[in-house]
């Protein structure tokens, strides 16, 4: 029981890089494998500022033979070893153990940054076990040890060097990361990516867990960003629309690169960075981008007398295959978070607008047959968007899957045209409905919105199933037959999810649809393809981070981890729990994060480990025999530990 005296005496003060070590997730967003890695984006993005500001065009990269440090060296200027004026202490050590001490926040050093807080190089060196700074400056090495964040040995010269440059050993403290073993393959993606943004800069990788050759490799992009793009255009294999992407490079005032080429993929797909960082979640750049993007074309397009008739054109249209790299860089950068995923500054909506409109609109004007093919791909996407169900499968799924199926007037179908890789998500209710359709990916997810509980199925004849509505539109939108006349190659989709709220009536719809599939669709789960979505049940927020739990029990499970409460200015902050009636409750971009994403969620494969127990106990509960289910409850009553009733 707390103690009813609070004084002043029971007031913790964490000194030095105490925090970081009692929170870590709050500086590099977690202990697991994203954190752990985040360690190496912190030391390399201040190599990389050096290069980007000119003071470096080299950096090599070492991952050990232990798989478990890491060696990041620059040819920059070499991290200051002199006296600091204010705390009298080397800058080399102020830079690695106080937090928010950083050549960044003034200009004068550097005119754009990534590391821009100033805590990157500390929080390292507060969550390694042990770090070691070497430096070369002024014809000499310089050394300096440390371990958890305290100075282990002072400043020393090791000896003589050539040239400058900066060398960052470090290795995660166990103590803190559960697992620590860094992934050769994402530390490649980083830096091939940092060689694309920053033209002229040579990055070498060496991983010493590989054997010969193989571990050795380097990056080095004369085009920049362009090379870039042609590697995602072909990694994603949709045909270009025009030959020639559009390039915009701005040095003065607002320093941004910028490529963009449509293609004939279904989705959009833009990568943006701020001063080499990564914004997986975008920001107000990627809206400036958007913006200027949209009013160029429609300027264009009116310019021309292109308009088409009958249609009104969307911003989703003219964006539907694009594909584009975004690179800005922004000498006071806002990010949301210590992991800056996502720009915040409000003043570089108008910027990036303001330079991109014209540009665009420039382009497109001095290249018109490219403008006119675009211009073409936008307005087809137009017309298949507005067009009804049964022309857009036509238009866009012209394939032996779809065949001229008369398909479900409520079924909201994707375009990609083959089964590899669509979805069909089968919902409940309208309004669930409703929030995943504007939630998903429209290239490769279809939604199939249910009225109601579906006819009970068991020990009911097929031409019984066939009389009712709902599953009558299920059989038609999988397109395969069902009973004798079931023929796998045909079914439209490569996975099957029953998407129902995480309550007892989503529970009973689900049962209901998996026991039509059983008795009348048995391949589609001996051959894995149907599965079990899992919507959350509740929202937690706990200070500026969210949980999203399934059940009652992995609310408690999170509430119990998170006890201690996250420390802000104003104290300890108290959780704030949403339940969720239902998946219509949910604004589609929350349904798409915890439920749709294939990155993010959580899918249940339904699969039959005995053929026999199964058939047995979805007669009883779903049988016509009552004393059955009568018998299955009684002898596992004890067993329910909550009843949603």
């Amino acid at each position: 029981m707390a103690s009813s005296n609070y004084t002043a005496k029971d007031i913790t003060v964490l000194e030095g890089l105490e925090p970081v070590r009692k929170r870590p997730g709050m500086y590099i967003g977690g202990v697991g494998s994203t954190g752990l890695h985040h360690l190496v984006w912190e030391t390399l993005d201040n190599s990389v500022d050096e290069a980007m500001n000119g003071h470096a065009s080299n950096i090599w990269v070492t991952l050990h033979a232990d798989g478990s440090s890491i060696t990041i060296e620059d040819d920059g200027r070499g991290i200051p070893i002199d006296k600091h004026p204010t705390t009298k202490k080397s800058a080399l050590e102020v830079i690695f153990t106080v937090l928010h001490a950083g050549g960044k926040f003034e200009h004068g050093s550097y005119k754009t940054a990534g590391g821009l807080h100033g805590v990157g190089a500390s929080v390292v060196n507060a969550l390694s076990k042990e770090l070691v700074a070497t430096v070369k400056r002024d014809g000499s090495q310089w050394e300096m040890r440390f371990k958890q964040g305290k100075l282990v040995s002072g400043l020393k010269k090791v000896g003589p060097a050539r040239g400058t440059g900066t060398i960052v050993y470090f290795r995660p403290d166990a103590a803190i990361f559960p697992k620590i073993e860094f992934d050769p393959a994402i530390i490649k993606d980083r830096l091939e990516v940092s060689s694309y943004l920053h033209k002229g800069l040579k990055v070498v990788f060496e991983d010493e867990t590989a054997p010969g050759k193989d571990g050795k490799c380097t990056f080095e992009h004369t085009e920049g960003i362009v090379d870039y793009l042609k590697k995602i255009v072909t990694e994603r294999g949709a045909k270009a629309v025009h030959d020639a992407p559009f390039t915009l490079a701005k040095d003065e005032g607002l320093r941004l690169d910028l490529v963009l080429q449509w293609t004939e993929a279904t989705d959009e797909h833009l990568r943006s960075y701020v001063n080499g960082i990564p914004t997986g979640s975008g920001g107000t750049h990627e809206n400036g981008l958007r913006a200027g993007l949209g009013k160029a074309v429609r300027n264009f397009i009116e310019t021309h007398n292109l308009s088409p008739k009958g249609v009104t054109l969307t911003a989703e249209d003219i964006r539907e295959g694009l594909t584009g790299v975004l690179s800005v860089f922004v000498q006071e950068p806002q990010f949301q978070g210590q992991t800056k995923d996502r720009l915040n500054n409000p003043e570089l909506v108008s910027a990036v607008d303001g330079v991109v409109r014209p540009a665009l609109e420039h382009w497109l004007n001095h290249n018109i047959s490219v403008a006119e093919a675009i211009v073409a791909r936008i307005i087809l996407a137009a017309r298949a968007r507005e067009a009804s169900r049964a022309a857009q499968a036509e238009v866009s799924r012209k394939s032996a899957t779809s065949s001229r199926l008369n398909l479900p007037g409520k079924l909201s179908d994707c375009t990609n045209p083959t089964s590899e890789g669509s979805e069909l998500f089968i919902v409940e209710g309208d309004s669930a409905g409703g929030s995943a359709k504007q939630g998903r990916d429209r290239a490769r997810q279809a939604i199939l919105p249910l009225r109601g509980k579906v006819l009970n199925t068991e020990s009911v004849s097929l031409a019984k199933v066939l009389e009712n509505k709902e599953l009558s539109d299920l059989v038609t939108a999988l397109g395969c037959g069902l009973g004798k006349n079931f023929e796998l190659d045909k079914l439209r989709y490569g996975k099957i999810i029953i998407l129902a709220d995480a309550d007892s009536d989503g529970n009973h719809i689900a049962t209901l649809l998996l026991t039509f599939m059983y008795r009348h669709l048995p391949q589609l789960m001996t051959n894995g393809k149907v599965f079990l979505a899992q919507p959350p049940l509740y929202r937690i927020d706990i200070g500026k981070e969210t949980f999203w739990a399934l059940d009652e029990a992995q609310k408690d499970a999170i509430l119990k981890q998170q006890a201690p409460g996250k420390m802000s200015g104003n104290g300890r902050a108290t959780p704030e729990i949403t339940r969720f009636k239902g998946l219509g409750e949910m604004m589609p971009k929350v349904l798409w994060e915890t439920t749709l994403n294939p990155r993010t969620r959580r899918l249940l494969r339904v699969e039959i480990t005995d053929q026999i127990t199964t058939d047995r106990v979805i007669n009883e509960l779903m049988g016509k025999d009552a004393s059955a289910r009568f018998r299955f409850i009684m002898e596992r009553a004890e067993e329910a530990e909550e009843l949603d009733v």
